[in-house]
């Protein structure tokens, strides 16, 4: 039997916590799949409302517009996949090794559905994250959300990678950076792959595309962090600065 697993999310993301009833477990789980189904333009409350057998009203209670609901749903995967990558690094020693389990489980991600979350489908979620969170923070009221610690999770998943990041190479001066742009290409790169496939190398329709994904963003990581070319760019970078910056 499935146990429902409670993420811990920003109260300002709802005005009532759904994953504390069932209704609000209802609604949940519903509009992943309605909106994976029609597209977030196309989701309104009043269809989610007639799909539940319930009232506008009552989904008003818990969120108090479709935004909020799917900045919800964005982060509730993001601190879920967080959950996961922090399960699979713990008691690893060596850094690259927990470099390569957080990108294969980020990546990974996206063909499971978690048994421990019976309310939400982790697989069908993750094709609303590819496909809308574009729509989750560039909006106008993103500098006002992200003062309100709106994207929280987002940024603590990141923060998770630019950890291990620091462990391999603590010199690497764009660890934050490189972090925020692995997370980004993990879900680019699928979406490219199914809808723009002359942006990508990857196939992710074939049963391999998911490796190959892997591989690609290992490339890229590890390509920068233990790269000579560019540590001696780094070196060439710094003695050219003035003496008085290079100094002090």
């Amino acid at each position: 039997m499935a146990v429902s697993i409670k993420m811990k999310l920003n109260e300002r993301l709802y005005l009532r916590d759904p994953q504390e009833t069932k209704l609000g477990q209802k609604i949940i789980k519903h509009s992943i799949l309605m909106i994976e189904e029609m597209g977030f333009e196309e989701f309104t409350f009043k269809k989610l409302a007639t799909e539940i057998e319930s009232t506008e009203a009552s989904i008003y209670r818990y969120f108090e517009n479709k935004h909020r609901l799917l900045l919800f749903l964005l982060s509730w995967y993001w601190e879920w996949v967080k959950y996961c990558v922090e399960l699979k690094i713990t008691n690893i020693d060596d850094p690259k090794r927990k470099l390569k389990l957080a990108i294969e489980t980020i990546v990974k991600s996206a063909r499971e559905d978690d048994p421990n979350t019976d309310f939400v489908d982790e697989a069908v979620l993750h094709r609303i994250v590819v496909a809308e969170s574009a729509k989750g923070y560039y909006t106008k009221m993103v500098d006002d959300e992200n003062r309100q610690g709106l994207f929280l999770t987002y940024k603590a998943l990141n923060q998770t990678l630019v950890s291990i990041i620091e462990e391999i190479n603590p010199k690497f001066p764009y660890s934050r950076s490189l972090g925020s742009t692995l997370l980004e290409m993990a879900k680019s790169h699928v979406y490219f792959s199914e809808h723009l496939p002359s942006l990508t190398d990857i196939k992710v329709q074939n049963e391999n595309g998911l490796e190959e994904v892997i591989k690609l963003l290992e490339a890229f990581a590890f390509g920068l962090l233990v790269s000579p070319v560019f540590e001696q760019e780094q070196r060439k970078h710094h003695a050219s600065l003035p003496i008085a910056m290079n100094g002090h």
